[in-house]
């Protein structure tokens, strides 16, 4: 239990130690790890927002030399890493500063085939003219314990109006809303009875065109055309199509690696989102917004799975968690725990209406735990002594 590692802080909590599974722990993120080894496992979806090491002073912590930032974050991953599911995956925020670094770190301890992808984050629309480039982007390195189990259970994202928008029903097919696609296909491996004359309805012979053949062979054309999932254009007259149909497709997206700020907020919505929950506090310098954290948990997560954090910040993570009905784990060593981050839990649990809430509809609710590690040393068990 982490009442025998950590004080419970009863005033600093909401809800009930017996049935509460949200937790907020204020200590070092190595010590804490090392001390609740018992959800090695059945963490679903870590995200963290690291410091970058980028030779700035910020409000809330200090960057250091590289050396000394390569050994942190990678002592951090290597005790982050059991606490994932066999599914589960990792999600790393980085700027062009140590992102290579930092890449190399990761692949020696994740295995560069549990690489998943790099996603390029807009988190910046305006120019920034006093620098030799304006500097729009930062990256999220992506890892999964197993790649393949990750990608059966990753979710997709939600389909696009402006994909929604590609689905009609010109001929009033009672299936519903449905867009064609090509029934042609490059003919590099194509085999024999995927070349022949396509009769239409009309009477009108259609040939694939040079270097392509049917997706089809003729006798399942056939039996598309009969069952009317072949179109020929409103006249009857234009070259074969599927007809896909909105129904019977995936209900999402596969998640792109090009997150645009229309898609997933910016820096500078997460300050104005900060600066409403706390108008008279010098913010963060470079918050996360929850829509960014809102995508990544969509598509690693599941309601009711654990979230973890151990770079807390501002409390954006956990936040996000929250309201999308997850359970979650925060971890930070700074005493800004108590006056942004416990103060911000508060204010979700009430209802506040910043960040996704709108979305999602966010009405209040919920609990959490905070626990201090008064100790300041770690409680070890022989399960995480030779961790690598």
């Amino acid at each position: 239990m982490l009442s025998d590692k950590f004080k419970f802080i009863d005033k600093y909590s909401i809800g009930d130690t017996a049935i509460t599974d949200n937790l907020i722990i204020h200590g070092d993120n190595k010590l804490v790890l090392n001390s609740i080894t018992e959800f090695y496992g059945k963490v679903k979806c870590i995200y963290i927002d690291p410091p970058y090491n980028n030779g700035e002073n910020y409000h809330h912590y200090n960057d250091r030399d590289h050396e000394d930032w390569l050994n942190e974050i990678t002592t951090t991953l290597k005790l982050l890493k059991p606490y994932l599911t066999i599914d589960g995956s990792i999600w790393i925020s980085i700027d062009d500063n140590e992102m290579h670094y930092l890449k190399i770190a990761a692949d020696k301890i994740f295995g560069r085939n549990n690489f998943i992808t790099t996603i390029v984050w807009q988190q910046r629309t305006s120019r920034e003219n006093r620098s030799v480039f304006s500097n729009n982007h930062e990256y999220i390195l992506v890892y999964a314990i197993n790649p393949d189990k990750f990608k059966k259970t990753r979710n997709p994202i939600p389909l696009t109006k402006e994909i929604l928008d590609r689905y009609k029903n010109p001929d009033n097919d009672p299936r519903g809303n449905w867009q064609s696609v090509s029934v042609n296909v490059q003919d590099g491996h194509a085999v024999k009875n995927q070349f022949y004359k396509i009769v239409a309805p009309n009477g009108k012979e259609h040939l694939p065109p040079n270097g392509r053949c049917w997706i089809y062979n003729e006798e399942r054309m056939k039996d598309e055309i009969a069952n009317n999932n072949i179109w020929f254009g409103l006249n009857g007259n234009g070259v074969p199509r599927v007809k896909k149909f909105l129904n019977g497709q995936k209900k999402g997206l596969t998640p792109e690696t090009l997150w645009l700020a229309e898609f997933a907020g910016t820096n500078k919505l997460a300050k104005k989102h900060l600066l409403e929950l706390f108008p008279n506090d010098k913010i963060f310098d470079t918050p996360k917004p929850e829509t960014l954290i809102q995508k990544i948990i969509n598509v690693a997560s599941n309601e009711g799975d654990i979230i973890m954090d151990c770079y807390l910040g501002s409390g954006s993570t956990i936040s996000t968690a929250h309201k999308l009905n997850r359970k979650y784990i925060g971890i930070e060593k700074g005493d800004h725990i108590v006056d942004v981050v416990v103060e911000r839990m508060k204010l979700v649990i009430e209802g506040e209406s910043g960040g996704i809430s709108k979305e999602i509809n966010w009405q209040g609710g919920g609990n959490f735990l905070f626990y201090e590690n008064v100790n300041k040393k770690a409680i070890t068990s022989d399960s995480n002594k030779n961790i690598t």
